[in-house]
């Protein structure tokens, strides 16, 4: 049974900590944060845990054996290499890093410690997402043509970081979970009406072989709460609105279809195809246990996390050229040849 150390007590640390306590799998020995309050706060809630604001005691404990970070992005490079390089297993928040040169030196490290390297891109974790990969796997879609995606809301405006990289790195998880592929260029454009120097609403476009494309709109500025996303495959479409209380997942057998002679291609002759809408059974359990679960499991058996180190590359390294292309006037950048990422068999493990 290991034994877990949090850093990190403000908005998600205590979510972790409550999942970790309630699986009943490890021993959650040790917490951090900077502000007493919090520390305060997480000890009349788990008296057994104990609390310190010196982060370094969690690092250098030999009592240790995994840390969970939840911490300001700007800090996980500094604290998962230092954890690493104290032989524990690492679970970070997203993004793991904010470039992708410090991604590859976690990654390339986590290799050569041979400890686990995992990164909670929770919505991968959630019974929606799980489902719209289960319909990929099984082809019920077809062919996929595009991702559409918009998260948008009111706030939180953030001092250290753009809505890309707060926002953005949700939708970029999910598409790179459900795609298996890297894109081969990214462009982006985006707005600064609050703060200088930091985007409060982006477009980011990635474009991907065989012609599939992915869009992904980001906003702080939006009168009402959007997280849809809208996939379309070449038998059916679906859509994911996880703003929906239930049916967050519909499937629609919508479409066109386009004659195969030439001449009725040429003229652009179509016939549209309108059917049934169903709306498929979700997993309801919280994806956040299920990401602890996960960890948990891979510390066990050694297994490659779902939301490994080299996903939380992949998704760096495309929120990166997003940013290099706003500011170099919606430029296309283009991202290293990576190859397909095949994944199936952790989608099981963690199943």
């Amino acid at each position: 049974m290991p034994n877990i150390g949090v850093i990190g007590c403000g908005y998600w640390g205590p979510n972790l900590i409550r999942n970790f306590h309630s699986l009943g799998r490890c021993k959650l020995l040790m917490c951090s944060d900077t502000i007493g309050d919090r520390l305060e706060f997480l000890r009349s809630q788990f008296p057994t845990v104990q609390v310190t604001q010196d982060t370094e005691e969690i690092l250098r404990s030999p009592r240790i054996d995994a840390v969970a970070i939840a911490t300001p992005v700007a800090t996980h490079f500094g604290l998962a290499k230092e954890a690493l390089l104290h032989d524990k297993d690492v679970l970070v928040e997203k993004p793991m890093t904010t470039s992708t040169r410090q991604a590859e030196e976690l990654v390339e490290l986590a290799q050569l410690r041979r400890r686990v390297l995992m990164v909670d891109h929770t919505f991968v974790y959630t019974g929606a997402v799980r489902k719209l990969k289960e319909l990929l796997l099984k082809r019920d879609l077809g062919e996929l043509y595009y991702i559409d995606s918009v998260r948008a809301n009111l706030g939180l405006f953030q001092r250290d970081t753009n809505v890309l990289w707060d926002l953005a790195v949700h939708d970029v998880s999910i598409i790179d979970f459900l795609c298996e592929s890297l894109p081969v260029s990214v462009s982006a454009v985006g707005a600064c009406h609050i703060n200088d120097g930091i985007e409060n609403v982006v477009y980011l476009t990635a474009f991907y072989e065989n012609n599939f494309l992915a869009h992904v709109h980001v906003n702080w500025l939006a009168p009402a709460k959007v997280r849809r996303m809208l996939l379309c495959g070449s038998k059916k479409m679906a859509v994911y609105d996880d703003v929906e209380p239930s049916d967050k997942v519909k499937v629609y057998d919508k479409g066109v279809e386009v004659p195969p002679d030439p001449e009725a291609i040429r003229q652009a002759r179509v016939q549209y195809r309108v059917g049934d809408m169903y709306a498929p059974c979700l997993d309801s359990a919280e994806a956040l246990k299920r990401v602890t679960s996960h960890f948990l499991d891979c510390i066990e058996t050694h297994a490659k996390p779902l939301t490994d180190g080299e996903m939380g590359l992949r998704v760096v390294r495309v929120l990166e050229a997003a940013d290099i292309s706003i500011h170099n006037g919606n430029r296309k950048v283009f991202l290293p040849k990576m190859g397909s990422v095949a994944r199936t068999r952790a989608v099981q493990q963690a199943g």
